[in-house]
């Protein structure tokens, strides 16, 4: 698979004037509930109408969708509101069935990524069909799973791709229910810069109070679009009830929402952004250097070790650290997140250094 204009073809043919927005509930309910949002929706800054026909649940005995039948209310909606509509599948049989109603935009889940067997099964049974195929991030984060679902696809002559970030599970516990690792979807962006990028902030967020802000960063990195699940009583939904916000709510994200332009020619904006740019390079230059000096007095310290006998890992030495440029980095305006995350880094290539010191003959 290569990076073509044509990737994008299917969404240039919306001709909108403002990014892509795929709304509605988590999961179909009840034929009135389904045409109810459908046609608060119809009039907003709405292109496609989402709901959960079928549930894939964690553990047992929760509410799995309610089936086929929610494909009738979903195709009723659809011919009385022009909306087109889209729902997940997970297996051959979904997509059959979601083919015979007519489905316009069909989506793989996070957990259905993640396992090629399955994601070969519904490229197979989607084998060139023309509708719109999305394929969210595998729940851990791992770019080749996710490209490698994409590249099943398009391998089975299916042309209208795309891809929601959705974020990534995490044993951790943050402010997120799936920590966005922004760093993946860009690297994903930066390989096929023409395949559509949705953002699902609410499954990202897990809270309907972080979806303007989770989405207005996905705008400011210049994504298609979004994916939010949408409910006219989100307390009471059957599923994800606190991710989920009202029709009125959703027309006022949209509304305060900011497009950011992809760039700027005026000559004063790009002669200063080309100053920013050479000093960012310079200090690039320069923390390479310091890494790389840094290393060299691991492997000091690593030789050291070996000639004493003494282990790799000191875990006193390590949380003294920690602790150190924790604070360091806060009183220089860094956030914990960054610096975990780097010094972790820093860490894992010490320990690296030092372990092939020690184990060579």
């Amino acid at each position: 698979m290569t990076n073509s204009s044509e990737l994008k073809t299917w969404l240039n043919d919306f001709q909108l004037t403002h990014p892509l927005v795929i709304a509605g509930p988590c999961s179909a309910e009840t034929e009135e509930q389904v045409l109810k949002i459908a046609h608060e929706l119809k009039d907003a800054d709405v292109n496609i109408l989402r709901a959960g026909i079928w549930k894939p649940r964690t553990r047992p005995g929760g509410f799995e969708g309610v089936g086929e039948i929610g494909l009738k209310w979903l195709k009723r909606a659809k011919d009385e509101t022009g909306l087109l509509i889209a729902t997940e599948v997970a297996t051959a049989n979904h997509v059959k069935l979601a083919l015979e109603y007519d489905v316009d935009v069909l989506w793989i889940g996070a957990r259905t990524t993640a396992n090629p067997f399955a994601v070969q099964e519904i490229a197979d049974a989607l084998q060139n069909t023309d509708k719109i195929v999305l394929v969210k991030n595998p729940v851990n984060p791992d770019l080749s799973l996710w490209l490698g679902g994409i590249e099943r696809l398009y391998n089975a002559g299916i042309k209208k791709l795309g891809v929601i970030h959705r974020g990534f599970s995490s044993y951790e516990k943050t402010k997120y229910r799936n920590i966005p690792e922004w760093q993946i979807p860009i690297d994903l962006r930066n390989r096929f810069p023409d395949l559509p990028l949705i953002c699902d902030p609410s499954h990202i967020t897990g809270n309907r109070n972080m979806i303007q802000e989770v989405s207005q960063q996905a705008l400011n990195l210049n994504y298609d679009g979004l994916i939010i699940e949408t409910h006219i009583d989100p307390d009471n939904a059957w599923s994800d009830a606190a991710q989920q916000v009202t029709p009125d709510t959703l027309k006022q994200i949209c509304k305060d929402l900011v497009v950011r332009k992809k760039n700027d020619e005026s000559d004063n904006y790009n002669t200063e952004l080309d100053n920013l740019r050479l000093n960012i390079d310079d200090l690039d230059d320069k923390l390479i250097e310091i890494l790389s000096q840094r290393m060299r007095l691991v492997d000091e310290i690593g030789t050291l070790k070996k000639e004493h006998n003494v282990s790799v890992l000191q875990n006193d030495r390590w949380q003294s650290i920690e602790n150190r440029v924790k604070s360091v980095c806060l009183e220089k305006g860094l956030t914990k997140d960054f610096t975990e995350q780097l010094f972790k880094l820093v860490h894992q290539e010490s320990i690296s250094h030092q372990n092939k010191i020690i184990n060579k003959s």
